[in-house]
């Protein structure tokens, strides 16, 4: 399994970025522009917890497997290649949702002025940082089920639960 690649991430971010102030330019001239929901950093903030109390779960199992405590829970394979895709879905939805709303609160930077795009532009720049947050939780996910290099460079190894 491929890993994540932060540039990959970067690219869709600013791609759907550009794309996104674009679209808010030539709608905020043909009418009234969409409002970014208050949900969105909400929704984008509890998806990065999941993924990072998954992981941290995983660790702590994967943990007392390797230390062969007493009574440790061994971590499935499926599950863990579950998780692993999980995660990257996540890291790559994320990363067009985030330049998506990063793109429009730079539209949005211009008419600070008029309270409801100040909050607009608010709820862009939380939901970008929260799309950060998912992310670098996806990043860490991936980290905890990586396989120990074995010498090998073949995309079979990478990414798999250490069981």
């Amino acid at each position: 399994m491929r890993q994540l690649r932060i540039g990959v991430l970067a690219g869709l971010f600013a791609v759907a970025g550009v794309l996104s102030w674009g679209a808010a330019r030539l709608w905020d001239s043909l009418g009234t522009l969409p409002s970014v929901p208050l949900a969105a950093p909400i929704v984008l903030a509890v998806i990065a917890v999941v993924l990072l109390a998954t992981a941290l779960s995983l660790r702590s199992r994967l943990r007392a497997q390797r230390e062969r405590r007493p009574g440790a829970k061994g971590v499935n394979p499926m599950m863990a290649a579950r998780a692993v895709v999980f995660g990257q879905a996540s890291a790559l939805v994320t990363a067009l949702v985030a330049g998506m709303y990063g793109g429009t609160g730079v539209f949005l930077l211009g008419s600070l002025e008029i309270p409801a795009r100040r909050d607009q532009a608010y709820y862009a720049g939380a939901s970008v940082v929260a799309g950060i947050a998912v992310i670098a939780a996806a990043f860490f996910l991936e980290r905890v089920l990586k396989l120990p290099d074995d010498g090998h460079d073949d995309d079979h190894h990478q990414g798999a639960a250490h069981v």
